[in-house]
């Protein structure tokens, strides 16, 4: 079995593949000032839980945006699995040509993306990635990555709205009925709503007519469904697209088959 992790600002997303088909998923926090073994402990603990021995991972493939993280998962996939992971970075082969005037700055999660969403449609792209950061990125109709933009992440731009004004309370994240409310939690709830799925179709709108074609628009990250609700222009939610990019790209990078 191939065990895939993402690891992003604030989540990191497990999947368990056995061959092509994802058996198992979980999403834990990232925090880097766990130790080798606090992490070891808690993953040991997902798997025994879905009742599957961490004897059957055989290969271990890591995509992070979050430097120190590799510090732990590294010598974590050693020291438990008895396994090197392939680490998604500079010189690993993607299949992508990258049209990015510094290659080594595009997030490893916003490549593993692009792969997985064109292996999947074989056409024009932009995908959404709700994270910590929300990133845009575009793939041409001959699967190159031409780049894309990036724009504070839904959670980020609450967490600013509400401790920088000192009247306005925190709020659950929910769709309010209204736009023209007549409370502040629900103006609060409908500003963030709206006004993030209006952010959304406002920069593809752009890249579409920037990019000249007609892409598919896939969004991904945790609150990928929520805003694609409220949005006009995304076609699709793939909430598992970075999972499948990096079982995509560890078959690429495979020396040799799994037992």
């Amino acid at each position: 079995m191939l065990l895939v992790i993402d690891v992003g600002n604030t989540n990191t997303v497990l999947g368990l593949y056995d061959g092509q088909d994802l058996v198992h998923d979980w999403r834990i926090r990232t925090v880097i000032d766990h130790t080798v073994d606090e992490y070891g402990m808690l993953i040991l603990n997902l798997y025994k839980n879905s009742r599957i021995s961490s004897k059957a991972i055989r290969d271990i493939i890591i995509s992070c945006v979050v430097p120190p993280m590799l510090n732990i998962l590294e010598p974590l996939c050693q020291r438990y699995f008895g396994i090197t992971p392939l680490i998604v970075g500079p010189g690993i082969k993607t299949g992508m040509p990258i049209f990015y005037d510094n290659p080594r700055e595009v997030g490893a999660d916003r490549i593993v993306n692009a792969v997985a969403a064109y292996e999947k449609h074989r056409r024009a792209l932009v995908i959404v990635d709700f994270g910590t950061a929300t990133t845009f990125d575009y793939v041409s109709p001959k699967g190159e990555y031409m780049g894309g933009c990036i724009a504070p992440g839904i959670m980020i731009s609450s967490e600013a709205l509400f401790t920088r004004a000192s009247k306005l309370p925190r709020v659950e994240f929910s769709r309010p009925r209204l736009v023209i409310t007549k409370d502040t939690i629900s103006g609060m709830q409908a500003g963030i709503m709206y006004g993030y799925a209006g952010l959304v179709d406002g920069i593809v709108e752009r890249m579409k007519a920037e990019a000249g074609t007609d892409p598919l628009v896939i969004a991904t990250g945790g609150l990928a469904r929520v805003i694609a609700g409220e949005s006009k222009l995304i076609d699709q939610v793939d909430e598992m697209l970075t999972l499948e990019g990096l079982r995509i790209i560890f078959m690429r990078n495979r020396t040799s088959p799994s037992p």
